[in-house]
């Protein structure tokens, strides 16, 4: 029998004020594991459009984005009047049309409490590829946009 998961929260705790936009370290995995449909040319032209399309109507704003062949990681910052699992499901829901992609329920956040664990997660992040064996250094993998 498979293990049910657990589902994660979204929500902002209370003690968050809102006066600032809240940055998140985001994943996302598609389905099924160990299967690339992230990492390839034409898929993700479409990812960074959507996403910077995104940006531009200030739904969110990405400031990395990177795909590995079976998941995804962003450093976003959500500041609208939209839940940001409303956002993210509007995204994938999105994608998934027009580009074709089987992403899992759900995702994956952590909440970024200052600048040092904002590089932290960029770095992180950067480096995923190099752990994975994908290439020898973070420049190299093509599968990256800064904004």
């Amino acid at each position: 029998m498979k293990p049910v998961r657990k589902k994660l929260s979204h929500e902002t705790p209370f003690w968050v004020s809102g006066v600032f936009p809240e940055c998140f370290f985001i994943t996302v995995c598609t389905r099924p594991r160990g299967v690339n449909q992230l990492a390839n040319k034409v898929i993700w032209n479409g990812l960074v459009e959507t996403v910077q399309v995104r940006n531009e109507r200030k739904i969110w704003d990405c400031r990395l984005l990177l795909a590995m062949p079976d998941h995804l990681h962003a450093l976003i910052l959500f500041e609208g009047e939209k839940r940001m699992v409303d956002v993210i499901k509007d995204w994938k829901r999105w994608t998934a049309r027009t580009l074709k992609l089987n992403w899992q329920n759900g995702f994956f956040d952590h909440r970024l409490r200052n600048q040092d664990s904002a590089e932290q997660k960029r770095d992180y992040i950067l480096e995923n590829p190099v752990r994975a064996g994908l290439c020898t250094r973070p420049e190299d993998w093509p599968y990256v946009q800064i904004w």
